[in-house]
């Protein structure tokens, strides 16, 4: 009898946990990491006492968002690599990566000045996501669509470039569409 009334409370924990993960990446995401974490609970619907059984800290907080950003990430380049063909699929990923990591530097900074490292805790995610961007690179590579002479390094290295670029650009969409062709166009081989 007591089992099952713990069972709804399990999962209502489980709900309050999602939306407190999913309104705190989207705050986080459109307002930057300085939002207050009464607020993040608030417009989750939850008590920020629920919010704190949850992620003790607001680097809990932060962390958590990141983590499921890049298995979120992960898990979308997996279905595009599945869906389309290697030269459609390398394009595609490049563009959704780059989009995905703005602002992730000012989540990096933030775990950062609170002592936390970053890189640690996000190191099976980001090695997942290195692993496909591998697999697409090599494959765009086979079907010729690719230079051959882009390593894994290098394309990390673009990757994080062109979403810097992007982010000085700002929201000038016409701009960003000419940042990622100069830089498609690199990547091609030359004919």
């Amino acid at each position: 009898m007591g089992g099952a009334q713990e069972r709804p409370l399990r999962a209502d924990a489980a709900r309050n946990r999602a939306r407190l993960l999913d309104t705190a990446t989207e705050v986080f995401t459109t307002r930057g990491v300085g939002v207050p974490t009464e607020e993040i609970a608030r417009a989750a619907g939850v008590g920020v006492g629920t919010l704190f059984r949850h992620f003790p800290t607001k680097e809990a907080l932060l962390e958590a968002v990141m983590v499921r950003r890049l298995e979120g990430m992960a898990a979308r380049t997996a279905r595009i690599a599945a869906e389309a063909g290697p030269a459609e699929a390398f394009f595609a990923c490049f563009r959704l990566v780059v989009e995905e990591s703005t602002g992730k530097s000012e989540f990096t900074r933030a775990l950062a000045a609170a002592g936390v490292d970053a890189h640690a805790s996000l190191r099976g995610p980001t090695s997942e996501i290195q692993a496909r961007l591998a697999d697409l690179l090599t494959g765009a590579q086979r079907a010729g669509a690719v230079r051959p002479d882009v390593g894994l390094p290098e394309f990390i290295a673009l990757l994080a470039g062109t979403g810097g670029a992007l982010e000085q650009l700002g929201p000038d969409p016409a701009a960003r569409e000419r940042i990622f062709a100069v830089v498609f166009d690199g990547l091609r081989p030359h004919r």
